[in-house]
């Protein structure tokens, strides 16, 4: 692992930091006006530019500067084209100074560091989209001759560039809503307000995610069939890389693209069978959504409810914790936990003429008082049973329909079964129901992948029928006819028969045998 030069950031510490920082952009502004050196008055002027308006004499300005050469992100050199009239002028105008491979390392280091701090981070499905644009491009650029190298690199760099800007976005974003997870916001209006717009934005980024991620992987395959190790080769003679001393910065450059590359495959169709981590975002995405959506019913229930059992029993802990006297505590405890109201005082005896009316209520027997009225407040009132229903004919109805979707099935199958591999025009005419299930296998087959023999295999979804399509051989159209209109696509070649290698639907057919003797 490469490490970072310990003096390298030396210069965003101590007293001095704001105007180290602030020298250094100053060159790094220079640097984009092409300006490689800059003497005393240079740096001064460039200061005002980046927003240094403090007061700056010489001798603190040189004394900066000394501190940039000694910690090697400056380079100091002579000025020997220039007259000078004084020694002090000599001393202070002869020197000029440029930033180091060490310096510009530093201010690009310091200027990304606070861009991320100051980003947000988001999820944006124009970038997959721009990423599936510019690989349909590389597709094109690899068919055309040597004129388009240029165009290649360009299109491979604009390419790298979405991917890295996709990366950086999610990771910020991911890490933001990781943060917004834990917080505990102390304006709850406030707090409720964000975590409802991120599961409305999550939600919004989640529509169609897999089949855009499908589609850059399939994008990512077409141009590896071209030929990726080619199409780099031509990237690099577009980028007309200048000599340098010392080693060739070929290899270097092919070795970025190449991790590169990996890095989009391992978002999109990884080599190693594992999950894309388009995918795992989508997980991602999902669990968060889940959780806000808990927190969010937390905070409404909390807001529902003016307090709880658990407040009231604090409250009521430091009552008894202030009482003066051991009477005052009886008496909070009973009021906190005596009875309630006599709720059972309308209540009377079954018979009341069997109690006579000059006998004491203490003497007289006790009123039965139902549970449910000291749970509910209501009595309990006994009527007659109700009626069971004769669900005979409704239990006919359901099998009769049951008996009829599996006759419906039967035949079906029955229509779509094949001895062996057929064309997809061999079929014909199809009734609806047919028509519908063999477009629900052509879907599943035609969305899972290819084994070793070129063949796509899928079954429905209860397991009982499999189909094994394998490409069309030429140019031919296949024509399916129904009442609800016709399906013109590829010849495909097509083996319907029962999940497990078996030639016929036996149950399928014995169902339908049952409904026509039925």
């Amino acid at each position: 692992m490469r490490r970072v030069p310990p003096e390298m950031f030396r210069f965003t510490t101590g007293e001095k930091a704001d105007l180290n920082g602030a020298v250094l952009e100053a060159f790094g502004v220079a640097g984009e006006y092409l300006e490689t050196t800059l003497g005393l008055d240079g740096v001064r002027e460039r200061l005002r530019a980046v927003g240094w308006i403090a007061d700056l004499g010489d001798e603190e300005l040189h004394d900066a500067l000394k501190r940039l050469v000694r910690w090697e992100l400056l380079d100091v050199v002579h000025n020997h084209a220039e007259n000078y009239r004084t020694a002090a002028e000599y001393e202070q105008r002869n020197l000029h100074y440029s930033l180091t491979r060490r310096g510009e390392a530093a201010l690009a280091g310091l200027r990304h560091a606070l861009e991320v701090l100051a980003s947000t981070g988001a999820l944006q499905t124009a970038v997959l989209e721009a990423i599936t644009d510019r690989l349909d491009e590389l597709t094109v650029l690899a068919g055309e001759p040597a004129g388009a190298d240029r165009r290649i690199f360009s299109t491979l760099r604009e390419l790298e560039g979405h991917l890295e800007a996709l990366v950086e976005n999610t990771k910020a974003f991911n890490g933001q809503l990781q943060r917004l997870l834990r917080a505990e916001g102390v304006d709850l209006d406030v707090f409720r307000e964000v975590k409802a717009a991120t599961v409305a934005y999550l939600q919004e980024f989640l529509v169609n995610l897999d089949r855009r991620g499908e589609t850059v992987a399939a994008a990512v395959a077409r141009v590896e069939e071209r030929g990726i190790a080619v199409l780099r080769e031509r990237a690099l003679r577009g980028a007309e890389l200048p000599p340098v001393p010392g080693e060739d910065p070929a290899a270097g450059w092919l070795e970025s693209r190449r991790a590169r590359w990996a890095g989009l495959r391992a978002w999109f169709l990884p080599d190693d069978g594992a999950r894309p981590r388009i995918e795992q975002l989508h997980d991602v995405a999902r669990r968060a959504i889940v959780s806000l959506l808990q927190v969010l019913e937390r905070i409404n229930e909390s807001r529902r409810r003016s307090s709880s059992a658990v407040q009231d029993f604090r409250e009521l802990a430091r009552w008894f914790a202030v009482a003066p006297e051991e009477d005052d505590l009886h008496r909070l405890w009973a009021v906190a936990f005596g009875l309630g109201p006599a709720r059972h005082a309308h209540l009377a005896h079954p018979d009341p003429e069997l109690i006579p009316s000059s006998q004491s209520w203490f003497e007289a027997p006790p009123v039965e008082v139902s549970a449910l009225l000291r749970t509910s407040g209501r009595t309990e009132r006994f009527t007659r049973t109700g009626k069971v229903r004769n669900v005979a004919a409704v239990r006919a109805e359901r099998a009769e329909r049951a008996r009829a979707e599996r006759a419906e099935l039967a035949r079906a199958w029955q229509e779509l079964e094949t001895d062996g591999p057929v064309r997809l025009s061999s079929l014909g005419s199809l009734d609806p129901a047919a028509f519908d299930r063999l477009l629900d296998l052509l879907g599943r087959a035609l969305a899972a992948p290819p084994d070793a023999g070129g063949l796509r295999r899928a079954t429905t979804g209860d397991g009982r029928v499999e189909i094994a399509l394998s490409p069309p051989p030429d140019a031919r159209t296949a024509v399916l006819h129904t009442e609800k209109g016709m399906l013109t696509g590829p010849d495909y070649v097509v083996h319907i028969q029962a999940a497990g290698g078996a030639s016929a639907f036996p149950s399928a057919r014995a169902a339908m045998g049952r409904e026509e003797t039925g």
